[in-house]
């Protein structure tokens, strides 16, 4: 059932010409320079302090790397956070 309900969302972002993010459940990150990020589609907060964010995803976990990061605005599926931002990383 997973599966079928998978493919008709991928299908229907093909024929609506819609981002994958939409219809397959994906972060959507936005970055300024390596001051600001803006992450949609998170399904938590696992850690955080001035030094590292981690959050879950539908697909594993990302992890932000920096320096003096302050949580700006949290939703329930939104973050924007803001400080030194050195890395990035995806782990599945």
């Amino acid at each position: 059932m997973r599966a079928l309900t998978r493919t008709i969302n991928k299908l229907t972002a093909k024929l609506l010409d819609l981002p994958q993010d939409i219809t397959s459940d994906l972060p959507r990150l936005t970055m300024i320079g390596n001051v600001q990020l803006y992450i949609e589609n998170h399904r938590g907060v696992l850690h955080f302090s001035s030094e590292l964010l981690g959050l879950a995803l539908s697909k594993g976990r990302l992890e932000v790397h920096g320096k003096q990061l302050v949580i700006r605005a949290i939703l329930s599926e939104e973050v924007f956070i803001e400080g030194v931002i050195d890395e990035l990383k995806y782990i599945p």
